[in-house]
């Protein structure tokens, strides 16, 4: 019976992973699919590289939300990579016993709390502090880099904290042995022995943070223009999408298929760059 019980679920576990990844190959071929003719339509160079997204006029240049997208992305990787990784530092190796029963589930709660939500927080908190302080609407890249770089700290803090657990003791005491300070040895020690653990945290962040919707749209400002500066409004690849597809039909639906091509494009760049570090790393 045990041999059969295995076996079972040998067939269970091997269902499964087929599952996953006939799932993603379907997404594939759907997309590509889909989205390919129409940027062939339209005229790659003037898909990718046109400036002008005005669907009545047959315009379907995606440069300004690819724009918008990385910097976005970048400016919530600016914000949210040092806080995440210091306070993963922080409840890993400073954190109180007490305050560390608190401060866990405080982080898990964020990584729970519907991306609606933190747009409200964002529209009504956010929002109001960046138009007091630089004027203008106050929905504009800053504010939706700055939330964010809020909505990714769990994922970033979360896998980087289990991976510096995860290192072993005497990487640390080693290092305090030779004569290192504590923080010397967490740093120069500890880090660069989790480093791969904590690059996948922050691969995860940037997935979240580039492929984020809901949230975004609620205090980016949707302007569909080339973003020239930090109080200004721009609309990323996801917002262009969910905007317009309730209403789109023809051309404008399959350009809107086409953007959710580039956005995937942009997802597979960054983990097959990880992966590239990864194997570069352990030769």
């Amino acid at each position: 019976m045990r041999k059969y019980s295995e076996n079972i679920m040998k067939i269970v576990f091997l269902t499964a992973a087929c599952v996953s990844i006939i799932a993603v190959i379907l997404i594939c071929v759907f997309l590509f699919a889909s989205g390919v003719p129409a940027i062939k339509e339209i005229g790659v160079s003037d898909f990718l590289l046109g400036d002008s997204w005005k669907p009545n006029q047959d315009l379907y240049g995606v440069f300004p939300m690819i724009i918008g997208s990385v910097y976005v992305t970048a400016g919530a990787i600016l914000i949210g990579v040092p806080i995440g990784l210091l306070c993963a530092v922080f409840m890993a190796r400073y954190c109180p016993k007490g305050l560390y029963k608190v401060l866990k589930p405080a982080v898990d709660l964020l990584a729970g709390i519907p991306s609606i939500v933190y747009g409200f927080f964002g529209l009504m908190v956010i929002v109001p502090l960046v138009q007091g302080s630089l004027g203008g609407s106050g929905k504009c890249l800053l504010t939706s880099s700055v939330l964010l770089g809020i909505m990714i700290l769990p994922t970033i803090i979360s896998v980087s904290e289990s991976n510096i657990r995860a290192v072993p003791e005497y990487y640390y005491e080693g290092s305090l042995a030779l004569g290192a300070t504590r923080e010397r040895s967490i740093f120069r020690a500890v880090l660069p022995a989790a480093k791969m653990g904590i690059m996948a945290g922050i691969i995860l962040g940037i997935g979240r943070a580039i492929g984020e919707t809901m949230a975004v749209v609620m205090v980016c400002g949707n302007q569909a223009i080339m973003p020239d500066g930090l109080t200004n409004g721009v609309r990323t690849l996801t917002a262009n999408i969910v905007l317009e597809m309730g209403y789109a039909s023809g051309l404008h639906r399959e350009a809107l298929i086409s953007t959710a091509v580039v956005l995937f494009v942009f997802i597979l760049i960054i983990n097959l760059s990880f992966m590239a570090l990864k194997r570069r790393a352990d030769r």
